[in-house]
């Protein structure tokens, strides 16, 4: 059938088999922006013609005739000009498609691990977490299985990569792998990429975690001799600085060590940590003791013009690295014995020793309670919380002068274990 002959649109079934060719290749029109394209050599296929972004005419190949009939091509076209009239380019959008499966061919795990880690940072977890998170991809999870496409990944080696994490000792990143890959996997199959998950079951071939160990840490008894060592650094004052609030606030060394200036109000005698930062994912209060605010007007001198209280050297630290604060206790003669998260423990323990509340030293730690406890019970307990640091900073320094046991009975008298509403008054800022 010659194309002169064609009588109505769309194109019937006859009309499209019939369909002859010529000596130039043609499109006949169909429907909307829908073509027929007939070549010289006979074969015949869809196009579909719509405008850019840009504003210019283009095509799109929707297949060739009569693998993809009439009323299959106009279906497709319909869908497509849906997408055009809501400002999609569906020659771009087929680019990206076609990208994103030869990337799942060539190099899926990696991208599959792209994807979950691009996740955490959406839901805004801490930025120490992002940095632990991170480090193991980069050093377990993708020189392992990175470059491997995500179907023919095995139990098999996801268990070695398991087992060789657990030779060197290190189970808590064992764990944390463990729960990533699952996730990875978990969320490749709701994408389609894969079908299966090989580590859903490596829970149940991990050798048995060891009883945690605390943090060494000291007790009431080696307190005074560590105060008198640590007034005689000779570290730098960042470090020095860094270590004592480590000390005087019962902080975690990674708060202290990205510590930044707009956070303290030295006025109020407070630091506002950020939801962004904290393993709660909320505000955090830290009252700051006498101590404290003399150690950090002194700190401004050196530090205060810049972001962060404890600056790295060089571009790429932006603060201080982990290891300052263990090696200004070890310069002090406390390797082994004490380090930047032991002064947690060594907190908690003498204030509940010395019957401070629970709630008041758990809120200071800023420790969550389990189940629903730990939902609605969101009090800080500032008011307590500063007169017990106060408290607190005071003992330590008492402890460092040479404690008498008048002394040490005269600060158990301002401790108030009766009422958690009342604070003693000689205490109350």
């Amino acid at each position: 059938m010659k194309r002169s002959e064609i009588k109505r649109r769309p194109l019937a079934d006859t009309v499209l088999a019939t369909l002859e060719q010529e000596e130039k290749e043609y499109r006949e029109l169909d429907s909307p922006g829908l073509y027929l394209r007939v070549k010289k050599d006979g074969n015949k296929s869809w196009q579909f013609r719509y405008k850019n972004a840009a504003g210019k005419w283009a095509w799109l190949g929707l297949g060739g005739y009569p693998d993809v009939s009439g009323s299959l091509a106009r279906k497709r076209a319909a869908a497509l000009r849906e997408d055009v009239s809501h400002g999609i380019d569906p020659a771009q959008r087929k680019r990206t498609e076609k990208a994103a499966r030869v990337a799942a061919v060539l190099n899926p795990f990696r991208e599959s691990v792209a994807y979950w880690y691009q996740r955490k940072v959406d839901d805004g977890l801490a930025e120490s977490t992002l940095r632990l998170m991170r480090g193991y991809l980069d050093n377990d999870i993708l020189p392992t299985l990175g470059d491997k496409p995500i179907t023919e990944i095995t139990p098999k080696e996801c268990a070695e990569l398991q087992e060789r994490i657990e030779a060197r000792g290190a189970t808590n990143t064992r764990d944390k792998i463990r729960v990533a890959l699952r996730q990875i996997f978990s969320q490749a199959i709701a994408r389609g990429l894969c079908e299966v998950n090989p580590a859903s079951e490596l829970v149940t071939i991990a050798t048995k975690t060891p009883r945690a160990k605390p943090y060494p840490h000291l007790l009431e008894p080696e307190l005074p001799a560590f105060i008198q060592a640590l007034r005689l650094s000779t570290s730098r004052t960042p470090a020095r600085t860094a270590t004592w609030l480590c000390l005087w606030t019962a902080s975690r060394p990674g708060m202290i060590r990205f510590a930044e200036w707009s956070e303290f109000d030295l006025h109020a005698g407070l630091w506002t940590i950020p939801a962004a930062k904290m393993k709660t994912r909320r505000d955090h209060v830290v009252p700051l003791s006498r101590q404290a605010l003399t150690a950090l007007q002194e700190l401004r001198l050196v530090t205060g013009r810049g972001r962060y209280l404890f600056p790295g050297i060089g571009a790429k630290q932006p603060v201080i690295s982990e290891n300052t604060i263990n090696l200004t206790l070890r310069k002090i003669g406390y390797r082994n014995r004490l380090v930047g998260h032991g002064t947690r423990h060594t907190a908690s323990t003498l204030l509940r020793e010395h019957g401070w509340q629970k709630d008041f030293v758990e809120s200071q730690l800023a420790h969550k309670e389990e189940g629903v406890a730990g939902i609605y019970n969101q009090a800080q307990y500032l008011p307590q919380r500063r007169a017990m640091m106060q408290w607190y900073c005071d003992y330590l320094e008492c402890l460092g002068d040479g404690m008498t046991p008048a002394q040490r009975a005269d600060f158990d008298k301002k401790v108030n274990v009766i009422d958690s509403n009342v604070v003693p008054l000689e205490l109350r800022a």
